[in-house]
């Protein structure tokens, strides 16, 4: 009887062992399994327009022209690249995500500071993607003083005055998801200007200098983005994929020239 215990126990323990083996298993390919990365393309179909001057090289009637005269500036509102026709600075987005994958719940502690600066009397970056747990540093390295006004829409407005050079920056907190882009601008250089996005979830992304995007670790099944430009607004309301396991190459996106015609 003593023995058929022994027995019984060493069995429990077993199965007991196996069953945490099973599970330590499924809870190291999770990282793997149920997820995929998504790449895409927006590319331009018409000819490529000509780029618009805003301050001329050496204008002595412009704002500060010793910074802001310096190079010939050319408005950043529809960068298009000469060689693939790719389109820079669309916000790709899911205006809210229900499920994140677990090494995405927050961003990583590297990646919370993010640098806004200002150079050549240009805001760099042009169009920011920000999560709300994400902390903005808005900085100068021009010699002349500038402005940063934000609108958004449902985070606090800010709007301050930057010394020239200043390099130690102004931390800005955004804790709350906004629908859109909203603008940011210097009411000193009217030309500058810049869009950020604000979301509480990590999948959002802007296009690069090819028109090129990519969004990791999506769950598999459908989803439904939205895509905005500056220029036009929303060139897709419902830009809705099946996301696979692995990766997902999509075929690439022609918006037409038309589209970004001014009225």
């Amino acid at each position: 009887m003593k023995f058929d215990r022994v027995v019984r126990f060493t069995l429990a323990s077993f199965l007991l062992l196996v069953t945490s083996l099973v599970w330590t298993g499924r809870a190291g390919s999770f990282d793997e399994d149920g997820y995929g990365t998504m790449t895409g393309q927006f590319v331009l179909d018409g000819e490529l327009p000509e780029p618009k001057l805003l301050v001329a090289k050496g204008d002595p009637q412009a704002r500060d022209p010793g910074v802001c005269a310096a190079n010939d500036l050319y408005s950043e509102d529809l960068v298009v690249d000469s060689k693939t026709k790719g389109i820079a600075n669309i916000f790709v987005f899911k205006r809210k995500a229900r499920h994140i994958h677990p090494s995405l719940k927050e961003t990583p502690k590297e990646q919370q500071g993010v640098v806004f600066d200002q150079k050549g009397c240009r805001f760099i970056p042009h169009a920011l993607v920000l999560r709300t747990d994400q902390t903005v540093v808005v900085k100068s390295d021009d010699n002349c003083s500038h402005n940063t006004h934000t609108i958004p829409i449902r985070n606090d407005g800010e709007n301050f005055i930057l010394q020239p050079n200043f390099r130690e920056g102004i931390k800005l907190k955004l804790p709350r998801s906004e629908f859109i882009p909203f603008i940011v601008e210097c009411n000193i250089h009217s030309w500058m200007k810049a869009w950020w996005l604000v979301l509480d979830h990590p999948y959002a992304t802007k296009t690069d200098a090819k028109g090129q995007f990519t969004i990791e670790k999506l769950p598999v099944g459908e989803h439904e983005f939205y895509v905005w430009h500056e220029r036009v607004g929303w060139i897709d309301r419902k830009f809705t994929v099946k996301i696979d396991q692995g990766l997902n190459q999509l075929d690439v996106v022609k918006v037409p020239l038309a589209r970004f015609t001014e009225d």
